[in-house]
C-alpha cells in the first residue's frame, strides 16, 4: 500500500472516530462544529469523507478526488461559518490540517509522488536576470522584491491570521510577564533577522548580478557577506522574521504560519533551487555546499572560494 493509500486509511478512521466523538462528547461537538446540526452535517460528511477515505484505501482514485474535493469544500464553508458566528474555530484547524493531508495523499495515489515541480513552471520557473541589466536595476529590483514580500508575507498575512485566531475564539491569553516577554523578544528578532535579510539580498544583487526572486535569479554564484557562514541565509532570516511577527502579535498561528513556510521551503523549495545551482555552476557549488551548512551558521566564517566571492556560471 502506498503512503497515500495509508493515508486515507488513518483519516477515515479518523473521521469516524471524530464523528462517535461529536456524538458522545458536547465539549467536542461544540468545539469543532458549534451550533451547526451533526446529523445534516453527518449527512453528507460520513459518505463523503469517512467511506470516501475508506475507499481511497482501498484504491479508488475516484474516491480519493471525492474525499479530497470534499474536505476542501468544508475547509472554506466551516472558515466561513467560524468568521460570521465566531464558532468552531477548532474544527477549522482540524479541517486545514486534513485538507493539506489529502491534497499530498491525493497526489501521491493518482501521480505517485508530489509534483513539486510545478511550483517552478509558468512565471514562477528558474530563470537568470538580464545579464546585460547594470547593478543598479538588479537592487532596484530587489528593493521592490523585499518592499512586496515582506508587506505580503510578515504584514498582511499574519495580520489576517492573527484576525481570525481571535474570530475564532482560538488566542491563547498570555500572563503580563509572559506577554512582555514575547513582545520584546519578537522586536528584537525581527530587528535581527529583518538586517540578516537585507544584508543577504544586497550581497545577491551587488555580487551575483541579479535578485533574489527565482524568476530573476543571480548570473554568479554569490558566496559573499552571510553566504560566507549559510548557505540559505534569506530564508533563515524570513523563517525568524515570521516567528518574530507572530511573538509580537502574541499569536501561536502566526508562529505555525511562518514553521509551516520553513517545511514548505525546506522540503519543497530548496531542493529545486539547489538542483538548478548544481546544473549551472557544478562543481563549484558542490564546494560550497561540502563546506557551507544549510541552515545552522558556521563560525569562524570559512574563507571564500578560489575565484573569491563569485563564479561565473557553467555553460
Amino acid at each position: 500500500m502506498s503512503w497515500g493509500r495509508r493515508y486515507f486509511a488513518v483519516q477515515s478512521v479518523a473521521g469516524a472516530l471524530w464523528w462517535i466523538a461529536v456524538c458522545t462528547l458536547p465539549g467536542v461537538r461544540s468545539a469543532t462544529l458549534g451550533s451547526l446540526d451533526p446529523v445534516v452535517v453527518a449527512v453528507f460528511d460520513v459518505p463523503l469523507f469517512v467511506v470516501a477515505s475508506a475507499l481511497a484505501a482501498a484504491g479508488s482514485r475516484a474516491a480519493a478526488v471525492v474525499t479530497t474535493g470534499w474536505t476542501a469544500l468544508v475547509l472554506a464553508a466551516l472558515a466561513v461559518w467560524a468568521t460570521a458566528t465566531t464558532e468552531a474555530g477548532a474544527g477549522v484547524i482540524v479541517m486545514i490540517g486534513a485538507t493539506v493531508g489529502s491534497a499530498l495523499a491525493l497526489a501521491l495515489v493518482v501521480l505517485g509522488r508530489v509534483p513539486t515541480e510545478w511550483l517552478t513552471t509558468g512565471p514562477l520557473r528558474f530563470r537568470t536576470a538580464d545579464p546585460d541589466a547594470g547593478r543598479r536595476r538588479h537592487v532596484l529590483g530587489t528593493v521592490l522584491q523585499i518592499t512586496v514580500f515582506w508587506g505580503l508575507f510578515l504584514g498582511v498575512l499574519p495580520l489576517v491570521i492573527a484576525a481570525a485566531e481571535h474570530r475564532w475564539r482560538l488566542h491563547a491569553t498570555l500572563p503580563d510577564g509572559f506577554l512582555t516577554t514575547a513582545v520584546v523578544t519578537g522586536a528584537v528578532a525581527l530587528v535581527a533577522a529583518s538586517a540578516l535579510g537585507i544584508a543577504s539580498a544586497a550581497a545577491m544583487s551587488t555580487q551575483g548580478a541579479g535578485t533574489p526572486l527565482p524568476s530573476a535569479m543571480p548570473n554568479r554564484l554569490v558566496i559573499a557577506g552571510p553566504y560566507r557562514s549559510v548557505r540559505n541565509p534569506m530564508a533563515l532570516a524570513g523563517i525568524a522574521q515570521g516567528v518574530a511577527v507572530g511573538l509580537l502579535l502574541t499569536s501561536w498561528m502566526v508562529v505555525v504560519y511562518a514553521l509551516a513556510g520553513s517545511i514548505v521551503w525546506n522540503c519543497v523549495v530548496r531542493p529545486l533551487e539547489e538542483a538548478d545551482l548544481d546544473h549551472r555552476f557544478g562543481d563549484d557549488f558542490r564546494r560550497y555546499a561540502a563546506r557551507v551548512r544549510c541552515w545552522v551558521p558556521r563560525w569562524p566564517i570559512p574563507a571564500s572560494a578560489p575565484a573569491d566571492a563569485i563564479s561565473p556560471p557553467r555553460r
